[in-house]
């Protein structure tokens, strides 16, 4: 209820960095905390409440850190457990959170756990990872990996498989044992002593297998397929959930979870907030790979209102290190559509997650193939290091050094922090609305009648959005002062009856 005590982040921002592109601290051409630190006054700047940080923990770096080889400590490569602390401490003097990546799905092969588990089969960690018996002379079972080809590695050593859901040096953890939850138990502790105000946690939805290993079964919507029912989304999950948001309650401030639930059913998606007593956000992928149509966005935003419990609370992003940039994806680099997107993203119930760059409106960017790093797939191009400026180095790294990836091309932070029409301000402009005014941050959510091609809906009794992600001029039944509006020049525009809209152009009125 709007005047309540609410969490910080229900009424804030969160703004996700890739820590290896945000800012090169020492001149090395890799992004790092200290980087981050000295960039903490144009977060501030911008408004957001929150930074998530992909992983910062020490990794092989197979997957960029998704490959996680110490799960207590920091990567050399961007600096030291005490940085870290600095970070925390001088982005709290700037009332702004720090998040982590939690990765409980698979540990690196690098990690003592695993070199020990494969090291005999009677070794004191053997059972912390699942290892099992092949089948006629093959892998356990079916299952496929989401990198591409079987899910299993046979060991010669050991003579058995062991399990991996992504690559071959990403072994699964055995979530049926239980040191593996004692040592997580742990880990989150060991972060939440040091400040960190909660996590983001990778595959949210995969981190138990089936105890039984049954085979998938073919996906019925895609024959090529298997659906994974038995090597991902089992329901045991839910029991680890509701035991970290118990710790995470030990804690004042309460911590976040904030789950990568990777699944595009928005009534499967809200299954992780249980009774209130898992999940605080579930991120909802059915709106990131929706078209972005009117119809087919406002679908998914009225199916997740309807399934979430009613003490739950949406999370919205259009962008992250996986898929490709939303200016690209959903804009196909028309500005006018990015500012759009841009303008739905900060203007619905719930908590909005900027990835970095998504302000500027950074389209994916074309990485060459000898600059390729992404083992799993084409994902450099949604990582490329953040343009702070026009000048050499691009005020990412120091003028001469070759950065991890390429520059690429595009946008950058101060060609558009002083132009009151960039889509920078515009980004700015929004969040602080979202600041001055209760009803934009807490207010319910409602679809208003529209014509086709135009998403209209309301803020409470006193605001309402509408954006025309149609073709042609369309007119909406609403009236009062535009506060602001995808064309700048709209902003203060007082409007008698009836709101006209160009095609991909949206507006926040106020209707009192």
């Amino acid at each position: 209820m709007i005047g309540e005590e609410r969490a910080w982040w229900q009424d804030g921002v969160i703004y996700q960095i890739y820590p290896r592109s945000f800012a090169d601290s020492n001149g090395d051409g890799v992004g790092d905390l200290a980087g981050i630190i000295d960039r903490l006054d144009y977060l501030e700047w911008l408004g957001v409440n929150g930074i998530w940080l992909n992983p910062v923990t020490p990794s092989p770096n197979k997957d960029w850190g998704y490959d996680v080889s110490d799960y207590c400590d920091v990567h050399p490569e961007l600096g030291d457990l005490e940085t870290l602390d600095m970070l925390v401490a001088e982005a709290g003097r700037r009332g702004l959170r720090i998040l982590l990546d939690i990765v409980p799905n698979h540990s690196s092969d690098q990690h003592p756990w695993f070199e020990d588990s494969r090291s005999s089969r009677s070794a004191g960690h053997r059972d912390w990872y699942v290892w099992a018996d092949g089948r006629d002379g093959g892998p356990p079972n079916n299952w496929q990996s989401v990198f591409g080809g079987p899910t299993w590695t046979f060991d010669e050593a050991t003579g058995q498989w062991y399990l991996h859901n992504f690559l071959p040096e990403q072994p699964d953890l055995n979530w049926w044992t239980q040191g593996v939850w004692d040592a997580f138990d742990d880990i989150l502790r060991f972060w939440f002593d040091r400040g960190i105000a909660g996590f983001r946690i990778d595959v949210a939805h995969g981190i138990v297998n089936d105890r039984e290993l049954r085979d998938d079964p073919p996906d019925p919507d895609a024959a090529w397929r298997l659906k994974p029912i038995y090597s991902m989304n089992r329901p045991e999950v839910h029991e680890i959930f509701r035991r970290w948001r118990t710790i995470c309650e030990q804690y004042d401030p309460a911590r976040l979870l904030v789950g990568e639930t990777h699944v595009l059913d928005p009534v499967v998606m809200a299954s992780y907030y249980g009774k209130g007593d898992e999940l605080q956000l579930a991120f909802n992928f059915a709106f990131v790979y929706a078209p972005f149509e009117s119809e087919r966005t406002r679908r998914v935003v009225e199916q997740t209102e309807a399934a979430i419990p009613s003490d739950g609370w949406p999370v919205w992003t259009l962008s992250n290190h996986d898929v490709i940039r939303f200016p690209t994806r959903w804009c196909g680099g028309d500005e006018a559509k990015i500012r759009c997107a841009l303008f739905v993203l900060l203007l619905l119930r719930g908590t909005a997650v900027l990835y970095y760059g998504d302000e500027l409106g950074l389209e994916q960017q074309d990485v060459p193939k000898e600059a390729e790093l992404d083992l799993a797939g084409q994902r450099d191009g949604a990582r490329t290091p953040m343009r702070w400026s026009n000048e050499p180095g691009h005020g990412f790294t120091r003028e001469g050094v070759e950065p991890w990836l390429p520059f690429g091309s595009g946008p950058d932070v101060a060609a558009q922090r002083d132009d009151p029409g960039s889509i920078l301000r515009l980004c700015r402009d929004l969040l602080a609305l979202r600041r001055e005014r209760p009803d934009l941050r807490q207010a319910p959510y409602a679809s208003l009648p529209s014509p086709d091609g135009v998403w209209a809906w309301s803020r409470g009794d006193r605001y309402a959005a509408a954006v025309n992600l149609g073709e042609d001029e369309a007119v909406v039944e609403l009236a009062g002062a535009i506060l602001v509006g995808t064309n700048r020049e709209r902003d203060g525009e007082q409007v008698r009856s009836g709101l006209c809209l160009g095609p991909s152009e949206g507006v926040l009125v106020d209707t009192t």
